[in-house]
């Protein structure tokens, strides 16, 4: 399947200047596939080694040299590694930590060759590492699941990426197409964007082969705690995982997760699950400017699940047939609809810098208010509203735009997009809405909506 991040692969592969590429991201977001894909498109081999399940391969970059490293390699396997030709490949690094500390020479040595790693608990390796990082002499670029247009494409409706990317302001917006995308977008909901779950549901069509997988994949995850062992013990990891998919769109609060267990070690586990990229946390901050995590609450969070369609299955939403989607969507749609935005929110953006959002809250003893995301928008900062139906009350949104001054926000859900003014302190701010599977598209929409000078709370279509 199709992964926006091959575009910046291939940019990568004729950029000058170019270092070692880390790809970045949980277990099975597809990291390997899209290493051997960039080898198909752009490169006339691959050689590939995975440190995971050969330990020996540590070995050959022991020696002072990487061009010597190369020589054993080509010797080994018996494939010349050709600069500008041959792609190497070192797939689960963080087993090897010596390997990864070597990737600076490659880039000092032999700047020609194009050398790409992917480590899927990375995070943990560079956290604790007792090594010299090569710090200034690669660059990462970090993968999530599919975000929901890559689910379109994955699932052969991309004719409905090309209608929401050609979509304009003022043009018609047909009733059809519509119910075609928030159709699509439930399925999103349930089959999420996991390579393996939606490439099976994608062949398929079934809901029951696709939670097969997605429970696979559930407890690869959980088998992954032993790794953990020497830091934290697993049941409270186990705690962990199985209570965040129902805390979903809330502040987090450990006593939820086990009333009797310390908060500090519970918090050491759930640091361990979001450098595995399993989890997301998504802070609270204050909004006042930029960059927004100067501003950060490292003690009151929200938590998001790595994928919307694991969320489902942790849940226990079982799924025969379309048809009965609606009757077991309707309990939890506000939290999904909120997963799955965050997730999108989070991975379709810059795929070099860190994945982050955060959101905002007001707590007083009268009054509380909360902005579910807070993101950068060009030189400002953008509030972010997830409604799961039509329709829904505004006022936290209208409160931050009171107390920030911010000229707009952006409103997600089911209704048809729409541009409205709404009343903040008197000078009105600008509402654009739009529907949930425009999630890829705002940016665009939200740069040429209309200005409007009509009154407050009156939309534009």
């Amino acid at each position: 399947m199709k992964r926006k991040a091959l575009d910046e692969l291939l940019k990568w592969k004729t950029r000058s200047g170019r270092k070692p590429l880390v790809l970045r991201g949980a277990r099975q977001v597809g990291k390997s596939h899209l290493a051997r894909a960039l080898a198909e498109e752009a490169f006339e081999g691959i050689l590939e080694l995975n440190f995971e399940r050969d330990a020996s391969l540590a070995g050959l970059f022991s020696g002072a040299s990487v061009k010597e490293t190369v020589r054993l390699l080509e010797a080994r396997y018996g494939m010349p590694v050709v600069e500008g030709k041959t792609l190497l490949f070192l797939d689960e690094i963080q087993a090897a930590p010596e390997v990864f500390a070597k990737l600076r020479y490659f880039h000092e040595e032999l700047p020609g060759l194009h050398v790409l790693a992917a480590g899927s608990l990375l995070d943990l390796l560079l956290e604790d590492h007792a090594f010299s990082m090569p710090v200034g002499r690669i660059e990462y670029l970090h993968l999530g699941p599919l975000v929901f247009e890559e689910f379109l494409e994955a699932t052969g409706r991309a004719g409905l990426i090309s209608w929401m990317a050609g979509w304009r302001w003022g043009e018609n917006y047909p009733v059809a197409l519509h119910e075609d995308l928030i159709a699509a977008f439930r399925q999103y909901l349930v089959v999420g964007g996991m390579p393996e779950a939606v490439a099976v549901f994608a062949e398929t069509g079934s809901y029951r082969d696709c939670a097969r997988v997605q429970e696979s994949i559930l407890a690869t995850y959980q088998d992954d705690f032993q790794k953990y062992a020497r830091r934290v013990q697993k049941p409270r990891m186990d705690r962990l995982f199985a209570r965040v998919p129902a805390m979903l769109g809330r502040k987090f609060k450990f006593s939820e997760v086990d009333p009797v267990e310390r908060s500090k070690n519970l918090g050491e586990a759930l640091h361990l699950l979001c450098l595995a990229r399993v989890f997301h946390k998504v802070r609270r901050c204050h909004g006042n400017g930029l960059p927004l995590g100067a501003e950060a609450d490292d003690r009151n969070f929200k938590v998001f699940f790595l994928d919307v369609g694991l969320v489902s299955r942790a849940l226990g939403l079982k799924i025969d047939t379309f048809e009965k989607l609606d009757e077991h969507f309707l309990v939890n749609r506000g939290a999904l609809c909120e997963q799955a935005i965050a997730q999108n929110l989070l991975h379709i953006g810059d795929p070099w810098t860190k994945p982050e959002v955060f959101y905002w809250t007001r707590e007083s003893p009268n009054s509380t208010a909360e902005v579910d995301f807070l993101v950068q928008h060009g030189s400002g900062i953008l509030p972010v509203e997830v409604k799961a139906g039509k329709t829904g009350r505004l006022k936290s949104l209208q409160l931050f735009l009171t107390e920030k001054n911010s000229p707009a926000a952006l409103r997600f859900n089911t209704d048809k997009p729409s541009v409205a003014l709404v009343e903040a302190a008197g000078a009105p701010s600008k509402l654009v809405s739009l529907p949930l599977p425009f999630v890829g598209q705002f940016l665009r929409l939200l740069e040429t909506a209309p200005s409007l000078s009509s009154s407050p709370n009156q939309p534009h279509q």
